[in-house]
């Protein structure tokens, strides 16, 4: 009895560590194929062909043994595609589920990527390192090659729990949340999720799973197309952190899908719109878009600090298919990263990956070499920034951002103390200026951390940012606030804790799932003589 109570205890104290959509407001995110982010030692680096949409070789080991290019980035998470088994039979008229989002079993992990003890594996790495999991899941459908497939190989055996074939009309809410994705050559029928035993038998799965592998977030696939009331259930029953897919860019019908009634968060489409219609070049070059939706955004999103923000994902182009100019990347960057919301970056976004909609932007990775391109430094900078700032004392990561400034060629955020200069002009050089004006002093001393460049505050608080040299983005921080940072010259405090274990709450040196045990240990220990009494 006394083991028993000792297990039970160890379970509650393990489930406690579950992370929250708090933890993860601190987080950034980078977001993997699994199939395509590395290969095994002695495959053939040229044998994947995007085209083809085939399998390519990677796998989660891959990902294990190549996390040193996401960390040294700044990263404090990543995002794997779906682990669930995925169809199996002949090849389909869009090739095979190398991406893994065609669901057979749920409940079976995809062998294609490893063992069950190569997903552990992965996921104590990243926890050994201080960083988060999130896996992606699919409820909402499973995949065939007809609209009357066998069910007994899918989790859900019986035709009630399945709605009846039916095209989704998208003019439609109930339509899209009952009816068949996909089309005639790849049909994905519809799970029956208002069904009491689906609902529950999910329950089940999602808490196993996420339990077996210490998952800490799921983002969930084609949230939208689910009824809303059955997340808030599946999400507590999985105990952390959900991030949905809902392919909407309007702010109206993109914030019912987060609160309580439905997810903590959802991936940031209406400002993924509102970036390309703003910085993408050729574009219409609408900046005001970005002030309209942040707007918007504030006043109808429960909290706009917990969405996802974007500018590639496998379901999109990239953004180097949409805009030519790499000072657009790199301004529509700063945004995701400075401003509220969790920045989401794209494997391949940092190697100016350029391919179109599906296959084309599920580029391998491994052609790049893993360059430490321009793109990759400042991403790494903005990362670096955006840890220490969570660590520090005047509470950046919950400041709403302000915007201080739009013009038809710049604009100017403030989040905190930091102020983000950020122009749609491109690389060219524009005899062209943006003023901002600060709450700072005359004088009042800042650093733009992205060149190192001393920027001191004029009369009347103003930054005059000219464009004589191109369009850079400017992210200017009060050079007091930058010691401690290791940014531009400044040194590293020996006492600052890594930005990993502080934005997961974990204690200075270790990693949240160290944290854990040891949490789990003392309590144990605490309660050793009341439970062996």
């Amino acid at each position: 009895m006394a083991l028993i109570q000792l297990f039970l205890l160890f379970s509650v104290a393990r489930a406690a560590f579950a992370a929250t959509a708090e933890e993860w407001r601190g987080r950034s995110i980078y977001q993997i194929i699994v199939d395509r982010f590395a290969l095994p030692d002695g495959a053939d680096p040229n044998a994947c062909d995007t085209s083809k949409q085939t399998w390519c070789g990677g796998n989660w080991k891959t990902i294990k043994d190549n996390l040193d290019y996401i960390q040294d980035a700044g990263f404090t998470a990543i995002w794997i595609s779906p682990i669930s088994q995925n169809y199996q039979g002949e090849r389909t008229p869009y090739g095979d589920p190398y991406h893994g989002y065609w669901i057979q079993d749920a409940s079976k992990l995809n062998e294609k990527f490893g063992t069950a003890d190569d997903l552990k594996a992965l996921s104590d790495e990243v926890h050994r390192r201080g960083m988060y999991l999130m896996v992606d899941v699919v409820v909402n459908n499973v995949m065939a090659l007809s609209n009357t497939p066998d069910l007994s190989k899918f989790l859900f055996k019986e035709q009630s729990q399945y709605h009846p074939y039916c095209p989704v009309d998208y003019s439609n809410i109930t339509s899209e949340q009952n009816c068949w994705l996909g089309d005639t050559n790849v049909y994905l029928p519809d799970v029956n999720t208002q069904d009491s035993t689906v609902v529950s038998t999910y329950q089940d799965w999602v808490k196993n799973m996420v339990q077996t592998y210490n998952i800490d977030g799921l983002r969930i696939d084609a949230a939208k197309h689910v009824n809303t009331d059955f997340w808030p259930k599946f999400c507590g029953a999985a105990g952390v952190f959900c991030i949905g897919e809902v392919y909407e860019t309007s702010v109206d019908n993109a914030a019912q899908y987060q609160g309580e009634q439905a997810l903590d968060s959802i991936l940031n489409y209406p400002l993924y719109a509102a970036l390309t219609n703003g910085f993408a070049i050729p574009g219409p070059l609408n900046l005001s878009a970005i002030a309209d939706t942040m707007a918007q955004s504030k006043q109808k999103f429960k909290d706009p600090g917990l969405l996802g923000n974007f500018l590639e994902n496998q379901d999109v182009p990239r953004w180097g298919n949409l805009s030519v100019d790499p000072q657009s990347l790199y301004n529509a960057m700063a945004f995701t990263f400075m401003s509220d919301g969790i920045p989401i970056v794209y494997y391949g976004q940092e190697q100016y990956f350029s391919g179109g909609n599906d296959p084309y932007n599920r580029e391998p990775l491994w052609p790049s070499k893993y360059q430490n391109t321009t793109a990759y430094q400042i991403m790494s900078t903005l990362n670096k920034l955006r840890n220490f700032l969570i660590n520090g004392t005047d509470d950046w990561l919950h400041s709403p951002a302000q915007l201080l400034t739009t013009t038809p060629h710049g604009l100017s955020v403030m989040k905190g103390n930091v102020i983000s200069i950020l122009t749609n002009i491109g690389s060219p050089p524009a005899n062209l200026s943006v003023a901002v004006y600060t709450p700072f002093e005359n004088n009042f001393a800042t650093t733009d951390v992205l060149s190192c460049r001393q920027w001191a505050v004029g009369s009347n608080g103003t930054v005059d940012v000219e464009y004589t040299r191109g369009g850079q983005p400017v992210v200017l921080v009060p050079s007091s606030q930058l010691e401690g940072s290791g940014l531009c010259g400044y040194a590293v405090k020996n006492s600052t804790k890594s930005a990993a274990s502080m934005a997961s709450g974990a204690p200075s040196g270790l990693s949240r799932y160290d944290a854990m045990m040891t949490s789990a240990l003392l309590i144990l220990l605490t309660l050793g003589s009341f439970v062996f009494n």
